[in-house]
Parts: C-alpha cells; structure tokens; sequence
C-alpha cells in the first residue's frame, strides 16, 4: 500500500480527528495527560495531552533525543514520572509495573531485543504466558490443570511461530537468531498475551531489508485483525506507509499529530528535523576539531 493510500479499515475510525497537538479521537485506548520526566535540568517528556486511537496504527516519531524511547517507558512501568496520569481502556494505569500493565492487555517490545539468548525459541515463547498455575505453589500440585494449561499455551506459541515464520527454529536457542528474526521472536512472544494494543520501540532498527517487509505486514495485519499498534520508528518510508495516524514529538513535546500527508507538510515538523540535523553536524565538526 502506497504512502498516499488510507486503509479502508481505519477510515472511520480517524474520521473527525483534526491534526494538532493532543487531538481527540472518537474511541481512544490510551489517554494520557501531563505526563512529564525530567533527568536533572533536562526536561526529556513534557507531553499534555495525547489519545490513542482503537484500531489504528499510530507512529511516534522525531529527531533523536524527542523523547520517544522514553515516553514508552514511562507508559509502560518501565520508568517512573515527575508528574501525570493516563488510562487504558479507561482504566488508569499510572503507577502499575510493567508486569501489570502488559496483564491489562498493553504489551511492548524493545529497540534492543530482549531474547533470552541461552534458551529456545519455543521457551522465550511459552515464557510469555500469563498466569501460568504450575508458577504457584499451590498449583504445583494441581498437576491434570497445569498440564493442560501448559499444552494450551505450547500449541498457542507453536502457531504464532507458524505465522511468524520460525516454526523451523522452535528447537534453536534464540542466540542463534539473527537480528530480523528476534524481532520477530519479540513480537511474536508479545502476542503470547493476547493483548489489546502492541508497543514496538523501533521494530526495524538493525532487521535485514528481506526481512522489513515481513514485519511491516505482521504489524499491519495486526490492526486488521482488530488490535491497536503504537510503533517508535526512524524510517520515513515505513512511517509514510504504514501509518493511520503519526504524533511527532520534540524536545519531549508533541509538536504535531495527523494523517501522514498532514505530517509530511508541517513546517513545524520539517523545521524539528531539519534543526536536529544541524545539531548534530556542528556537533560532528566540533569532534573534528578536537
């Protein structure tokens, strides 16, 4: 699907959602609010007011530093807020650890993979299922209920490999993956859960040019079957051509929200990138003159 193409799916749902600055949208699932961290007397996320589309893939992009990584992290349990709160399928989860925040149905992945390299693939696998009862003392004993339960999860993995295409390295350690195929490994063991909406921090950082479109066809398939993807992402190509709905974040706050043709066309937008690279060129010719 071309960059200027909408995805008939999500017409509707992205239908009176103007493009500015903590838009509203007709059913978000996330809704956050003065969300802030600081490091020191570094400001790194001011947002105050952002809402997440159901249904939709939304990209959050801008230039490195924009506070992207770590407004994931917040969201996610992973990293603690000055200030702020944000609801999930209305339900507030500010405060909750990551742990709590993926069994209310908000799953993530990492820019650095997090595979447990000495282990299989099947096991990464089945270790992200929930709720197992033979991790109980008590269910220890229940021996007939935690073995079915272990069948369940083992044939649910073993079709999300299928779907994923590393059926074939079930029986591998995840160590021997390449870098393409552990980002297909987290994805596919962040589905474990059967979550509601799907965080990837930067799922094509490093991933081999044959395997790109294969995860830019399981994250869109994603949203057609129904779930909410919120992706960090660099490549503008991928951006332009996956994305319902793009927030651009600098200097920790959202500048600029709409459909990727409103996004292509901000000053606003232009001008972040275009002065993050001028940043980084007096920086380079500082080094050099060292």
């Amino acid at each position: 699907m071309s960059s200027d193409e909408v995805n008939p799916v999500t017409v509707d749902r992205m239908a009176g959602a103007e493009p500015e600055p903590g838009s509203g949208k007709s059913d978000p699932i996330l809704v956050a609010d003065r969300v802030r961290r600081s490091f020191g007397g570094l400001t790194a996320v001011d947002v105050r007011h952002l809402e997440v589309q159901r249904g939709t893939i939304t990209a959050l992009i801008g230039p490195n530093g924009a506070g992207k990584s770590t407004l994931f992290n917040l969201l996610t349990g992973f990293d603690r807020v000055d200030a702020g709160r944000w609801t999930f399928e209305g339900q507030p989860i500010n405060g909750r650890k990551g742990h709590q925040v993926a069994k209310a149905g908000m799953v993530r992945t990492f820019q650095l993979t997090k595979a447990l390299t000495r282990m299989s693939v099947l096991d990464n696998m089945l270790l992200g299922a929930t709720g197992q009862l033979g991790e109980r003392m008590a269910g220890a004993f229940l021996r007939p209920m935690w073995q079915r339960q272990e069948r369940e999860n083992t044939e649910r993995a073993l079709r999300l490999l299928e779907r994923f295409k590393l059926i074939d390295k079930r029986d591998e350690i995840a160590g021997a993956l390449s870098g393409g195929q552990r980002k297909l490994l987290e994805m596919a063991r962040a589905l474990m859960t059967d979550p509601s909406m799907i965080m990837l921090d930067e799922p094509m950082a490093g991933v081999n040019p044959a395997l790109v479109q294969s995860l830019l066809g399981h994250i869109t398939s994603l949203r057609d079957e129904g779930k909410t993807v919120l992706f960090v992402e660099h490549d503008m190509d991928v951006i332009m051509g996956i994305s319902d709905w793009i927030v651009v974040l600098a200097q920790g706050r959202v500048i600029a929200e709409g459909r990727p043709s409103d996004i292509r066309s901000n000053q606003q937008v232009i001008d972040a990138y275009l002065g993050a690279q001028e940043v980084d060129a007096d920086e380079a010719r500082g080094s050099g003159d060292d």
